[in-house]
Protein backbone atom coordinates (compact mmCIF):
# COMPACT_ATOMS: atom_id res chain seq x y z
CA UNK A 1 0.00 0.00 0.00
CA UNK A 2 1.11 3.22 -1.15
CA UNK A 3 1.43 6.28 1.45
CA UNK A 4 -0.74 9.57 0.33
CA UNK A 5 -2.00 12.36 1.79
CA UNK A 6 -4.23 15.00 -0.18
CA UNK A 7 -4.14 18.85 0.49
CA UNK A 8 -6.51 21.48 0.03
CA UNK A 9 -4.14 24.58 -1.30
CA UNK A 10 -5.15 28.45 -1.98
CA UNK A 11 -2.33 29.98 -4.28
CA UNK A 12 -1.05 33.13 -4.37
CA UNK A 13 1.13 33.59 -7.12
CA UNK A 14 3.56 36.45 -7.99
CA UNK A 15 4.37 36.65 -4.36
CA UNK A 16 8.10 38.01 -2.72
CA UNK A 17 9.41 34.59 -1.91
CA UNK A 18 7.97 30.86 -1.95
CA UNK A 19 6.32 30.37 1.51
CA UNK A 20 3.30 28.61 3.30
CA UNK A 21 1.30 31.18 4.62
CA UNK A 22 -0.39 29.40 7.14
CA UNK A 23 -4.16 28.45 7.08
CA UNK A 24 -6.76 30.05 5.32
CA UNK A 25 -10.36 28.38 6.24
CA UNK A 26 -9.69 24.76 5.60
CA UNK A 27 -6.62 25.23 2.85
CA UNK A 28 -3.11 26.09 3.14
CA UNK A 29 -1.89 29.10 1.68
CA UNK A 30 1.04 28.44 -0.32
CA UNK A 31 2.49 32.09 -2.08
CA UNK A 32 4.49 31.06 -4.94
CA UNK A 33 7.30 33.88 -6.98
CA UNK A 34 5.51 32.30 -10.63
CA UNK A 35 2.77 33.84 -12.38
CA UNK A 36 -0.38 32.63 -12.68
CA UNK A 37 0.22 32.04 -17.00
CA UNK A 38 1.16 28.55 -18.81
CA UNK A 39 1.03 26.48 -15.79
CA UNK A 40 4.12 28.15 -14.09
CA UNK A 41 2.52 28.55 -10.94
CA UNK A 42 0.87 25.18 -10.65
CA UNK A 43 4.64 23.84 -11.66
CA UNK A 44 5.78 26.09 -8.79
CA UNK A 45 3.60 25.07 -6.47
CA UNK A 46 4.16 21.10 -7.23
CA UNK A 47 8.08 21.98 -6.44
CA UNK A 48 8.05 23.90 -3.47
CA UNK A 49 6.01 21.25 -1.96
CA UNK A 50 8.22 18.70 -2.84
CA UNK A 51 10.66 20.27 -1.22
CA UNK A 52 8.69 21.51 1.85
CA UNK A 53 7.76 18.20 2.27
CA UNK A 54 10.91 16.22 1.04
CA UNK A 55 9.47 14.17 -1.63
CA UNK A 56 10.11 13.86 -4.67
CA UNK A 57 8.60 16.52 -7.23
CA UNK A 58 7.26 13.48 -9.66
CA UNK A 59 5.49 12.27 -5.72
CA UNK A 60 3.41 16.04 -6.22
CA UNK A 61 0.50 16.54 -8.34
CA UNK A 62 -2.34 19.04 -8.76
CA UNK A 63 -5.53 16.79 -8.78
CA UNK A 64 -8.30 19.36 -9.11
CA UNK A 65 -7.71 23.66 -9.87
CA UNK A 66 -5.35 23.84 -12.34
CA UNK A 67 -7.22 27.27 -13.75
CA UNK A 68 -8.05 28.37 -10.06
CA UNK A 69 -6.10 29.61 -6.97
CA UNK A 70 -8.19 26.94 -4.71
CA UNK A 71 -6.19 23.27 -5.96
CA UNK A 72 -6.31 19.87 -4.86
CA UNK A 73 -2.84 18.42 -4.40
CA UNK A 74 -1.75 14.87 -4.24
CA UNK A 75 0.91 13.79 -2.33
CA UNK A 76 2.46 10.60 -2.26
CA UNK A 77 5.23 9.29 0.07
CA UNK A 78 3.98 10.31 3.44
CA UNK A 79 0.63 9.78 5.61
CA UNK A 80 -1.98 12.41 6.07
CA UNK A 81 -0.28 13.11 9.33
CA UNK A 82 3.10 12.78 8.68
CA UNK A 83 2.29 15.76 6.45
CA UNK A 84 0.42 17.51 9.16
CA UNK A 85 3.46 17.10 11.50
CA UNK A 86 5.84 18.99 9.02
CA UNK A 87 3.08 22.22 8.64
CA UNK A 88 3.29 22.24 12.61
Amino acid sequence: MTKGAILRVYVSPRSSKNKIGGIRGDEIKVAVTAPPVEDAANEAVCRFLADFFGVPKSSVTVRSGRASRHKTIALRGLTAAEAHVRLA
